[in-house]
């Protein structure tokens, strides 16, 4: 496990450590108190992720176009 704060890390590094907390826990070859601890750290890098990943959801728009083609405008994507 990383000693970096999981609410200072990236999607991507949140990503992969996740991986490996999953991995670890697959394995099922771990003491039961480091699984404890790996499942609290692999749900807050769940959580993480998911914050992660609707910030940029939330940053995506849809570019409008007027009646020539032309761009008009932004308009925020569906749902959000």
């Amino acid at each position: 496990m990383s000693d970096i704060p999981v609410e200072e890390m990236s999607f991507e590094a949140a990503m992969r450590e996740l991986e490996q907390v999953v991995g670890q826990l697959e394995r099922g070859d771990v003491e039961l108190e480091k699984s404890i601890a790996l499942y609290e750290r692999g749900a807050a890098l769940k959580a993480r992720c998911e914050a992660k990943l609707k910030e940029a959801e939330e940053k995506v728009a849809a570019i409008t176009l007027d009646g020539n083609g032309n761009p008009a405008g932004l308009t925020p994507v569906e749902g959000m």
